[in-house]
């Protein structure tokens, strides 16, 4: 698939870069065979591959997805509990900064 100049162009513009007239034709040539490439890939059929995820036998481990202060929420309530001045679950103080 031939990738034109322009389209060289625009491809650099989307990207932020700036190129000589020398790298454009690079370029062009190169995206072209790219392309080209995946084009050749369409024609693979691979409809009984099975697919593989890993080589390494690597697996994700996950944790459980929970709040780590829901464990120590009745610890959190009685400690506020105890403040002298409290606002839901904010403990109140005097102002450090006077206006």
């Amino acid at each position: 698939m031939a990738i034109s100049v322009k389209e060289v162009e625009r491809v650099a513009r989307l990207a932020r870069i700036k190129l000589t007239e020398k790298e454009k034709e690079k370029l062009k040539g190169d995206l072209s065979r790219i392309l080209d490439y995946f084009e050749k890939m369409k024609e693979v059929d691979a409809g009984n591959a099975d697919l593989i995820l890993s080589i390494a036998g690597l697996t994700n481990v996950f944790r459980k997805d929970e709040n780590p202060l829901s464990a120590e929420a009745d610890k959190i309530k009685k400690m506020i509990g105890q403040a002298p001045e409290r606002q839901e679950n904010f403990v109140k103080t005097k102002p450090v900064f006077e206006k």
